[in-house]
């Protein structure tokens, strides 16, 4: 089983930076990508940024190079640096893990952190 918690949401005014932290554990000897995936209220779940254990990183279009994702393998941790904020990056936002085959990927899912960015 594997277990993911996320920390570091919080309320930021526009143009500040937050930093979120993911912790996996459980029986993880490997996994495909660790990212980070976020849910405005009326909208559906979208990427924000993985890696891989190589550190080949993906982020969602809307990023714009305002957003770093890192990762600590030795610690099952990704970290999302997050800067100038806009009010629509206020979300839920989720930790993810993927691991197994590529023709049978499992997710698996923290329980979210609330960033909210004021005007």
């Amino acid at each position: 089983q594997v277990q993911l918690v996320e920390s570091g949401g919080g309320l930021v005014q526009a143009g500040g930076s937050l930093r979120l932290s993911c912790a996996a554990s459980g029986s993880i000897l490997s996994f495909r990508t660790m990212g980070w995936y976020r849910q405005a209220p009326g909208k559906q779940r979208e990427l924000v940024a993985s890696i891989t254990e190589s550190s080949i990183t993906n982020y969602g279009d809307f990023v714009k190079g305002r957003f770093t994702i890192s990762g600590d393998n030795g610690k099952k941790m990704v970290y999302l640096q997050m800067n100038s904020l806009q009010p629509e990056d206020t979300a839920v936002y989720y930790c993810n893990l993927v691991r197994g085959a590529p023709w049978a990927p499992v997710d698996y899912w923290g329980q979210g952190t609330q960033v909210t960015v004021s005007s």
